[in-house]
């Protein structure tokens, strides 16, 4: 797992700076600046109002007395998402915008739910209530 994180702290910035040279080589270096804070400005907007109205659903299911699971779901990629659009990059701001737009997201979600259905089933997953 440190293995994973390392590789992931290392390799995803020197991809994202090797595709920023590259752009700014075609596109020019005020260009590329340009399209890292579009992108940022419009991730934080995205990120914020996605997260007023998933709290506002959330607030909403709990006084209905249900459990707001997927909601909670959509909380998780929308705050995953907008840091990843916060984050100077070609590939984090398209992983973000992925995870931001509700259309989008519905594929990630279907993903990992599958994914941590597998991991419950094959026993790699435990959960532990205390009381």
């Amino acid at each position: 797992m440190l293995v994973k994180l390392i590789l992931l702290f290392t390799l995803v910035p020197l991809t994202e700076l090797a595709l920023l040279m590259k752009l700014s080589g075609y596109i020019g270096v005020t260009y590329t600046i340009g399209i890292v804070l579009f992108t940022g400005v419009l991730g934080a907007y995205l990120a914020k109002s996605q997260g007023r109205e998933i709290i506002f659903r959330i607030k909403y299911e709990m006084q209905q007395g249900h459990l707001p699971g997927e909601q909670l779901m959509n909380g998780l990629c929308v705050l995953v998402g907008g840091a990843m659009l916060l984050t100077p990059g070609v590939l984090t701001d398209l992983f973000g915008f992925i995870l931001v737009i509700p259309m989008t997201r519905e594929f990630v979600k279907i993903y990992v739910k599958r994914k941590l259905r597998k991991m419950i089933d094959e026993g790699n997953v435990n959960f532990y209530f205390r009381w």
